[in-house]
């Protein structure tokens, strides 16, 4: 064992960042990073009082890290962690999940210590391979494993994919009946108390998290609240806020009633799919997020590993159902199968894939037992002949979106009805120009008619696009890529405009037809119909409840026809296009 060299330390920092060190339990430290002043939280918080990203240190016969920090504090945090122990000294390193306020100093560490083992789901370790460019050592770890530090200190790891990201585990240290669980639990709320006493100061910022980051994933919260329901829990540990300890009871029953709560209102998908086997968990995993975008809540069960009882209760909730094939020798799997025909039923949507795993369960056969019991194919079976590509998981994921907005279509054309007529005559009284987005990343290429958009900055040149988050070509829209906008010209845009606003199958070519050449710097598809075209940057997004607005500098364009006009879009009534 190693010892402590220092206790309750606490180092400033000018621009109101602190760190501080607690003794939780014999062996077990906290390190809180205190950010005082932060505002906002990705961005679905703003913030009243600050947050912190707490990490961990078990000191058994062997030393685990759990969890590191945001990369802001990086002096900060390593100066006290390497006061507190010789780096090369940690055993292995536990990742909870690899978003980057938790795990920002991950590459820092295995820099200075290299050695070290990373600890983590598998979906965890593939993500870490993408974000550190180094080789490490890693042992992955499913819902049940355990790790023996020594000295009693036993760790178990329990699976809570979604919450909120997939790659999320819990640990439970049997000696110390401490619960790490990371976002789950967890607050944006920063003070000087580690724990959590003051219940009803807090109680308002816990129930905001939950809202804003546990609520949508309602299911997954109930999933993992069952999982630990029998472990005996002194201290949960969270990686924001304080620690639970005085009212763990009381918080747990809140995550509890508000998750049954938020099930009772929701679209269902089940998507299943056999860990490790071909390319099943990726590919169902892309259909996932497809559907996601339409806002949708989403489960997703390994059929390997699934209780009966529990396929069939999830089966007889959920609207949609997602298959990856899987091998016909597991016995388990075929088990699972089955009781998905016998539970399924004529209102749901269904959709197969292939997993490419070398011994499939036949698609089409099983494809025709759901049409014999009235199920709706949500989009065709998609055949797995070789390694995915980009395409490949972008065609999955579009099939994803089809099968939500599906399932989300009476909801949808209920939300327009409901918007007042007078409301609605006046929105519809903004005039907006017509345009055409392209965009290419790699081999994956896509495109939309858009409308809502205007120039937004001078200094840089920039503009603002309005784009539903269940568009297709959403995915090709995050900070940091590029697309053309193509602006149509008045009078000679009917071709393109009903070209573009027609219905695509998944992974169909959208530009089959039509006449394009690549652009100068970004190689998405210029139309040579078009009246003029910009390429652009995107730089920023902003969350506006259905849609994300776009800002993007412009880096270059042209014109075709100088004395030619833009199209206008006159709307009558604003509850759509």
């Amino acid at each position: 064992m190693v010892a402590l060299t220092q206790l309750n330390q606490v180092i400033p920092n000018p621009g109101r960042l602190t760190v501080e060190t607690v003794e939780i339990a014999p062996q077990t430290t906290a390190i809180r990073c205190l950010d005082w002043d932060r505002e906002r939280f990705d961005v679905e918080f703003g913030l009243r009082n600050g947050t912190t990203y707490n990490s961990f240190l078990i000191q058994g016969e062997k030393v685990a890290l759990v969890d590191t920090s945001h990369r802001k504090f990086e002096q900060l945090y390593l100066e006290i962690i390497t006061g507190l122990i010789d780096l090369n000294k940690i055993d292995y390193l536990i990742v909870s999940h690899t978003e980057p306020d938790h795990s920002g100093l991950i590459k820092d560490i295995l820099q200075l210590a290299p050695s070290i083992t990373v600890v983590g789901a598998k979906v965890a370790i593939k993500f870490l391979e993408d974000m550190v460019h180094q080789p490490f050592k890693s042992r992955l770890v499913k819902s049940g494993e355990r790790l023996d530090l020594g000295n009693g200190h036993e760790l178990e790891f329990i699976s809570a994919p979604n919450l909120h990201w997939p790659d999320t585990i819990f640990t439970y240290d049997h000696k110390t009946t401490i619960l790490y669980t990371c976002d789950v639990f967890g607050m944006h709320y920063c003070d000087d108390h580690t724990y959590d006493e003051n219940f009803t100061v807090i109680e308002e910022d816990f129930a905001y998290y939950y809202e804003c980051l546990m609520g949508p994933n309602a299911r997954s919260v109930l999933a993992a609240l069952k999982r630990i329901e029998k472990l005996a829990i002194k201290t949960v540990a969270t990686g924001h806020g304080p620690l639970l300890q005085h009212h763990i009871s009381e918080w747990i029953e809140r995550y509890q009633n508000w998750s049954l709560e938020q099930t009772k209102t929701e679209t269902l998908v089940a998507l299943f799919y056999v860990e490790d086997y071909g390319y099943s968990e990726n590919l169902v995993r892309a259909i996932a997020h497809g559907s996601a975008k339409t806002d949708v809540a989403i489960e997703l069960v390994d059929l390997n590993s699934a209780e009966p009882q529990e396929v069939r209760e999830l089966v007889t909730q959920a609207a949609g159902l997602v298959i990856g094939m899987p091998p016909q020798s597991s016995a388990v799997a075929q088990t699972a199968l089955n009781t998905i025909l016998a539970a399924a039923h004529n209102k749901q949507a269904i959709g197969l894939l292939e997993s490419g795993g070398g011994e499939d369960e036949p698609v089409y056969p099983l494809r025709n037992k759901f049409q014999e019991l009235g199920l709706t194919e949500a989009f065709p079976p998609i055949l797995v002949k070789e390694s995915p590509s980009k395409v490949t998981e972008q065609l999955c994921d579009e099939a994803g979106t089809d099968l939500g907005q599906w399932l989300n279509r009476d909801r949808t054309i209920k939300q327009i009805k409901s918007i007042n007529n007078e409301l609605e005559k006046s929105l519809g009284r903004i005039s907006t120009g017509l345009y055409i987005i392209t965009a290419k990343k790699g081999d994956v290429q896509s495109a939309m008619l858009a409308s809502w958009v205007t120039q937004a900055s001078l200094n840089p040149l920039g503009i603002a696009i309005a784009v539903a988050k269940d568009r297709a070509i959403e995915s090709l829209m995050h900070v940091g890529d590029r697309f053309v906008l193509n602006v149509l010209e008045e009078g000679k845009y009917q071709g393109l405009m009903k070209h573009f606003l027609k219905r695509f199958a998944p992974g169909a070519d959208r530009f089959a037809g039509v006449k394009t050449y690549p652009a100068a710097t970004n190689e998405s598809p210029i139309l040579a119909e078009a009246l003029a075209y910009m390429e652009c940057e995107i730089t920023s997004r902003m969350d506006c409840g259905d849609h994300w607005v776009v800002y993007s500098t412009v880096q270059t364009g042209r014109v075709a026809e100088v004395n030619a006009l833009t199209a206008v879009h006159h709307r009558k009534i604003g509850n759509h296009y």
